[in-house]
């Protein structure tokens, strides 16, 4: 019986002709057959009679005939012989000419002509070790090769999902790859979309009832599952996205390397199929869909969810002070490295701008310093607070990359400012800053300067100047405002008026 279960290296089987086109060893298929499905796994010496016990199955077993007993019925023994090596599941046998015998027995020919086993006839000046190492490095160029056509079918594949369409794109690049259809099926088992060459028939439904024994129907389905039917290789994969969605598979072969090729497609479906699918993302969609249409933020906002929210501001500039020295301007930050900042605050409504990103998280989690990351968080808010909460997060930010911090938190406590009304504060602040009134630039450097307790090297980094640009606008403002900043009592004026302007 041959054993079709013998384990096999984590390499490319060799072709056998690979090895008989091979000029340096000069080996010569004197039996058995030839063509193209005649692989070769490993090369194996051995002189013993049986080398059954020893063989893994796969191999191209080398032997000088040592083990050639002086018998007046020399047929029987090869025949037996070669039976066994058969069982065993080799793939072929070379027999090595000189020092023991100067021609291949003509029994031992005729066994493996017999018995299908090909049979090389390895020259006198050809080692052992000579074939072992062919094998080896035919095997070490199969796996190069083979790892280049995964490599490249890897970006193709995602640069398909990168297109406008890209569930039909994933679905063509994957059938082109493979050489046949890739189906992808639905939560209800029927095909929703499929790419590449029609398969024979029988073979789709074949498919569709291999994609239902790998759908979610509990803790013990597998998450893949093959077969052959007709001479097409089927394969179906379950989608990570928990929906119900089965990618299928079906080729005239089946290489090494076309299982990770097809489970990268399926990657790559699970994550476009789970996003719209999932009530989550259809609910995200929805509310920005209503939002451009016009409607309000407190009417769309319980789409996302219940409940008050954070705003985060992110800057990815290093916290350390000797990084902040060196770029005191802003980082930009990657759409990637945005997402993963996302994920670390429980919340995918990330928003990135030229030098921050902003986070829209629930408040039912409080946000936690996120490594290579400076963060400034608003206080809970409501959603028609938003607007609000965006300020106060930028305010905080702008403080924690002064202090070096990694997240500020705005501090909602109120203060003495809250005993004078609203209008009246504002009418003081607009007559005590008139003279900035038209100088922004100055307005921001004071705000800044006051809220760092007059620190030149802090509201530098802050604002991304150089310290001696602060100091002269401080000193314009002392001008234009005819005051003495070291005062204390101003200080406190002029912040109240900042805070209200």
């Amino acid at each position: 019986m041959v054993n079709s279960a013998a384990p096999v290296p984590p390499t490319p089987p060799v072709p056998l002709s690979a090895l008989l086109a091979r000029d340096d060893l000069a080996l010569r298929r004197i039996a058995g057959p030839g063509g193209a499905d005649v692989v070769i796994h490993w090369a194996h010496t051995s002189e013993m009679a049986d080398p059954y016990p020893y063989l893994l199955g796969g191999e191209l077993l080398l032997t000088a005939g040592v083990q050639i007993p002086d018998a007046s019925a020399p047929d029987a023994f090869f025949d037996a012989y070669v039976a066994r090596i058969v069982a065993a599941g080799g793939a072929a046998l070379g027999f090595g000419l000189a020092p023991v015998h100067e021609r291949v027995p003509r029994a031992l020919v005729a066994a493996c002509d017999a018995h299908g086993l090909p049979l090389l006839e390895v020259p006198p000046q050809t080692t052992f070790s000579a074939v072992a190492r062919a094998v080896w490095q035919l095997m070490a160029q199969a796996r190069l090769a083979e790892l280049r056509r995964v490599t490249e079918a890897q970006l193709s594949l995602a640069a398909a999902a990168a297109r406008p369409d890209p569930v039909p794109s994933v679905l063509r690049r994957l059938a082109q790859r493979l050489g046949g259809q890739a189906v992808l099926h639905g939560p209800d088992g029927t095909p929703i979309a499929a790419a590449g060459r029609e398969p024979a028939p029988g073979t789709r439904e074949a498919l569709a009832e291999l994609a239902r024994v790998v759908r979610p129907a509990g803790p013990a389905a597998p998450s893949s599952a093959t077969d052959t039917v007709g001479g097409a290789h089927l394969s179906a994969y379950a989608l990570g996205s928990g929906a119900g969605f089965v990618l299928g598979v079906a080729a005239g072969r089946r290489e090494a390397g076309d299982h990770t090729i097809a489970s990268v497609g399926a990657v790559l479906l699970s994550l476009l199929t789970g996003e719209h699918q999932s009530a989550a993302g259809a609910a995200r969609s929805s509310a920005l869909v209503r939002l451009l249409l016009g409607a309000a933020p407190q009417t769309v906002a319980p789409l996302l969810g219940d409940g008050d929210w954070f705003v985060v501001h992110a800057s990815p500039e290093p916290p350390d002070p000797s990084a902040a020295h060196r770029s005191p301007q802003p980082l930009e930050p990657g759409a990637l490295a945005a997402s993963a900042l996302g994920a670390a605050l429980g919340s995918p409504l990330v928003d990135v701008a030229e030098e921050v990103v902003r986070v829209l998280a629930p408040a039912d989690r409080e946000p936690a310093p996120v490594p290579g990351w400076t963060l400034g968080v608003s206080a809970p808010a409501a959603p028609h607070e938003w607007p609000a909460a965006d300020a106060q997060a930028a305010r905080a930010l702008a403080r924690a990359r002064a202090a070096r911090a990694p997240l500020v938190r705005h501090d909602s406590r109120p203060g003495l400012s809250r005993l004078v009304p609203e209008a009246e504060a504002r009418a003081h602040a607009r007559t005590l800053l008139a003279p900035l009134a038209a100088r922004p630039a100055l307005l921001d450097t004071l705000r800044t300067w006051l809220s760092l307790h007059g620190s030149w090297d802090r509201t530098a980094v802050a604002l991304g100047v150089h310290r001696n640009t602060v100091r002269q606008r401080i000193a314009r403002c002392a001008l234009l405002l005819d005051t003495d900043l070291d005062d204390a009592d101003v200080r406190m004026e002029l912040w109240f008026a900042l805070r209200h302007h």
